[in-house]
């Protein structure tokens, strides 16, 4: 789970519920008074659909069992994150209950019409594949999903064609492929370069940076969406930075806090279609979708920020 940025947001419970399951009803007390504006959005180049920069990972945070206070506590971030303007949830069926517990959530909301269903494709097992897709998408309750990937290589040439006929049957809007903690990028960019996919998944952060060498060009320049996991490294960053100044000109582009700045990082890059930050608590959701208002920094801010990072 990532680590404490502030004290978390008290009595943020059925109202937010009813707020989102409404499609617009009025941000509870225990919120800040003005609402967030709506965060920066970026085209999906296969189609032009536009979507949100931050979206929400569900890695280790959403993996609850049956727990009914934290199904609950985990239905009020979803809760946050669509009244905050966000659609991509991402999630996999190597993250434990993941997948159910967004069940959970959306069918308390009432099934938001802003979200965008996210999720994966993991078996070492090729005839495994059609099974769990059906098994997923059981887990979420929708008819059809809206992006499905083969999670981290695993036997993605079978898992690939299957998701691919899926789609052209309407089950599935977008495929991809996805790998994490920079694993892989060889093969990786082999695929990009030889199959029609929509969406790539990788980690990318202001450690993690070999993407921008030739994944995040490959991605533009073959209309390929770009999905960032890891921009925190599940909270490390933060906890290496928490205690280090904020740069003074973090203030030009209206980050208020070490995540922010570090988030802004990564979705100023012209390749990154939606970041996935994971996360267990409310204010965190709303810090992470304020990152993606408000100005991006431009090249040479981006230089300015490696340049103060690489000092501390």
């Amino acid at each position: 789970m990532e680590l404490p940025r502030r004290s978390l947001l008290k009595g943020v419970g059925a109202a937010a519920l009813a707020g989102v399951a409404g499609l617009g009803g009025t941000a509870p007390a225990a919120r800040a008074a003005m609402p967030l504006p709506l965060p920066l959005a970026r085209k999906i180049p296969s189609t032009g659909e536009m979507l949100p920069v931050v979206g929400l990972g569900s890695w280790i945070t959403f993996n609850v069992g049956n727990d009914p206070l934290l199904l609950d506590r985990s239905a009020e971030v979803v809760a946050e994150f669509f009244e905050g303007g966000g659609r991509l949830i991402d999630s996999s069926p190597m993250y434990g209950s993941s997948q159910a517990t967004i069940g959970y959530a959306l069918k308390k909301l009432g099934y938001p019409k802003p979200a965008f269903a996210a999720d994966k494709i993991w078996t070492s097992y090729e005839t495994e594949g059609a099974s769990q897709f059906a098994e997923t998408r059981s887990h979420w309750d929708v008819q059809t999903m809206d992006l499905m990937q083969v999670h981290n290589l695993l036997a993605w040439q079978a898992h690939l064609e299957m998701l691919q006929a899926k789609k052209a049957a309407g089950e599935i809007r977008y495929i991809g492929i996805t790998t994490s903690h920079g694993r892989r990028h060889g093969e990786l960019e082999a695929i990009m370069a030889s199959h029609e996919i929509d969406f790539v998944q990788l980690t990318y952060n202001v450690d993690d940076r070999e993407p921008e060498q030739r994944l995040l060009p490959m991605a533009a320049e073959r209309g390929i969406g770009v999905i960032v996991n890891r921009p925190f490294q599940r909270g490390g960053l933060i906890q290496r930075f928490q205690n280090k100044p904020l740069p003074g000109f973090a203030a030009e582009i209206n980050a208020g806090s070490w995540p922010q700045l570090l988030l802004k990082f990564v979705i100023s890059h012209p390749a990154i279609t939606c970041a996935i930050p994971a996360t267990t608590r409310v204010d965190h959701v709303r810090e992470n979708l304020a990152a993606a208002s408000g100005p991006l920094p431009d090249e040479g801010m981006r230089k300015k920020m490696l340049g103060y990072i690489e000092q501390l």
